[in-house]
């Protein structure tokens, strides 16, 4: 549904300027009741018009997840870092890569943990395909899982755990520019964590952020993805741990290439989330179907970007 009141099918040969811009104009949806019409809709921020209706092609359940994780201490992380990610590019494509730095109730002090999880047809390929990891892991790991038996459901579960309601949270992200030091960039914000139940995640995009996009609004990408939580319980913490999220993202913002959009706080910081070129096409884009600014832009501080959308500029 339009700004001016049109319902319109998008797809990459009908509205197709629509469906360009909504692969990747904004982050988060929320749901938005309108009685009148008696129509719930998803709004997508930044994206400008109302999307009421999904038409999605999925794919076949993996029958096999196995999973690896190797816990080392804070100590190491550089060298944790730096190991899964020499192997991380040439590795199964199957496989979900991922290094969190966390508190485990084992340890007092928080450790690193370096995740493999393998979506395969058969139980032999996913094993297999977890062994590159098992044989060529580093000493110094307190504990190590391998090839344990999972499911989608359990992985759920664990997220949820990971993410528990009814607290305080302040997040942030960032690209990290493939040419820089990952580990000695991130090593304060993976070993600084400031409450137990705070995390820093580092997930492997290669070898898929070295492919070619589909023509579409996102269009920005890198091999090291970064994502910080801090997670707390009453408003006695949130200077500390605001001000953790602000402190780490300030030293690691000159290694960045840009900022997901779905963990961005637009009122809080604005860097870069687009190529130039596809930043500036979306921005007309917007302007042209939403120029009164009636469906949301993207909430930055007092709503200034309005219309014209966000500047897109590290």
């Amino acid at each position: 549904m339009t700004a001016n009141g049109q319902q319109l099918h998008c797809n990459k040969t009908e509205n197709e300027e629509l469906y360009w811009a909504a692969r990747g104009a904004g982050p988060g949806k929320f749901q938005m009741q309108n009685v009148s019409v008696s129509m719930l809709g998803l709004i997508n921020i930044g994206f400008p018009a109302i999307v009421t209706r999904f038409y999605l092609q999925t794919k076949k359940l993996p029958k096999h997840i196995r999973s690896s994780a190797y816990i080392f201490p804070k100590a190491l992380f550089k060298t944790s870092l730096n190991w899964v990610k020499s192997i991380a590019e040439a590795y199964d494509e199957d496989t979900e890569i991922v290094c969190v730095g966390r508190f485990i109730p084992d340890y007092d002090e928080s450790v690193i943990i370096v995740g493999f999880t393998s979506f395969k047809d058969s139980d032999d390929e996913a094993v297999l395909a977890l062994e590159a990891a098992e044989n060529s892991v580093p000493s110094g790991y307190l504990q190590k899982h391998f090839a344990q038996e999972t499911s989608l459901q359990e992985q759920y579960i664990d997220q949820g755990s990971a993410n528990p309601e009814g607290h305080r949270y302040c997040s942030d992200n960032a690209y990290v520019h493939n040419d820089a030091d990952v580990a000695a960039v991130l090593e304060e914000t993976f070993t600084t964590l400031p409450t137990r139940k705070s995390f820093a995640l580092w997930y492997a995009m290669a070898p898929t952020s070295r492919r070619t996009l589909p023509d579409m609004a996102l269009s920005m990408q890198s091999d090291h993805y970064l994502a910080i939580y801090s997670i707390w319980e009453t408003t006695e913490g949130d200077d500390k741990c605001q001000s953790w999220v602000s402190n780490v993202m300030d030293r690691i913002a000159p290694h960045s290439v840009g900022q997901y959009l779905g963990d961005s706080d637009f009122q809080v910081r604005n860097t870069k989330y687009w190529s130039e070129e596809h930043g500036k096409k979306l921005m007309k884009i917007r302007e042209k179907w939403n120029p009164d600014g009636r469906v949301c832009g993207y909430l930055d501080k007092g709503d200034h970007s309005g219309a014209t959308g966000l500047i897109n500029k590290l």
